[in-house]
């Protein structure tokens, strides 16, 4: 019975099988972590929804009428009026709209493109044509 205790032939493989297990757990461990941050990123940028339901061109401004039609908070980075940025600051909530006010010297009868973006990248661009 003593021969058997002291012998050490058993340690080897049980010890590799607890490491191999140890490493597994801690792969899996970083691999649901990292999959985790990349979803909760890809739904808020799924989840971004929003439409432009009217421009109105004003004497020295453009007002443009937005929606937000998704499920996060937006905030509007930028506004793109024929290529050029415009200076804007916009929050919508979830279901929720607003006007976007822009400093811009249009021309009567001129056709515009203005293009809205948010900070996650989502984007509308769009032409409209100034009043005459």
């Amino acid at each position: 019975m003593k021969k058997l205790l002291r012998s050490k032939k058993a340690i080897t493989p049980v010890l590799s099988n607890v490491l191999m297990m140890l490493v597994a757990v801690a792969g899996m461990s970083i691999a649901i972590a990292a999959t985790h941050v990349i979803t909760a990123n890809f739904h808020d940028t799924m989840g971004e929804r929003f439409i432009v339901e009217d421009v109105w061109f004003k004497t020295g401004t453009v007002s443009i009428y937005l929606r937000n039609t998704g499920k996060v908070f937006i905030r509007f980075s930028s506004v793109y009026v024929n290529d050029t940025a415009q200076s804007s600051a916009v929050e919508l909530h979830a279901a929720s709209h607003g006007w976007l006010n822009i400093t811009y010297d249009w021309t009567a009868s001129s056709l515009y493109r203005i293009n809205v973006v948010t900070s996650r990248g989502t984007q509308v661009t769009d032409y409209y044509r100034a009043p005459s």
